[in-house]
């Protein structure tokens, strides 16, 4: 006999309608794990952006400081502006992307959760910690460093 604490275990000896409530509790338990996924998705694409702008903003940055350190150019102040520009617009990109994908995460472990509780979905996985949410603010972190470093003129970067 088991205790009352746990439900009972759903087998293929179970009614039919057991089978298919417990089947479709897993579906949507698997459902909100592939919502965490596709989050995790849409912030990859927000990261690869980011990359690129704060990448090419630094390069174009450096080429035309490093053109006017060696005499070839006179004035580089408007490149060196845009360079400036695309940096800070991959860095405004990333600030807007995490801060999407945190409320977002936090609605659906907020909606899991009140499901999980109500006994309409098991829950027994976790959500793991967001890698991707791990890479997005270290890289947020290079582009403030890069930013800082150009505007400064200091550092290793400027």
């Amino acid at each position: 006999m088991q205790p009352e604490s746990q439900p009972k275990r759903v087998d293929a000896n179970s009614g039919s309608d057991q089978i298919s409530i417990e089947l479709a509790s897993r579906r949507t338990g698997m459902s909100f794990q592939r919502t965490r996924m596709s989050a995790d998705r849409t912030l990859m694409s927000v990261i690869r952006t980011s990359l690129s702008l704060i990448g090419f903003g630094f390069t174009i940055f450096q080429a035309f400081k490093k053109l006017h350190d060696a005499g070839v150019l006179k004035n580089s102040s408007e490149p060196r502006k845009f360079g400036e520009t695309l940096v800070s617009l991959g860095i405004g990109m990333l600030i807007v992307g995490i801060g999407y994908h945190v409320v977002f995460m936090v609605g659906l472990r907020s909606e899991r959760s009140l499901l999980q509780r109500a006994g309409l979905i098991h829950g027994e996985s976790r959500f793991p910690l967001s890698l991707t949410l791990m890479v997005a603010v270290l890289l947020l972190a290079v582009g403030i460093f890069a930013i800082v470093a150009m505007l400064t003129g200091g550092g290793p970067l400027g």
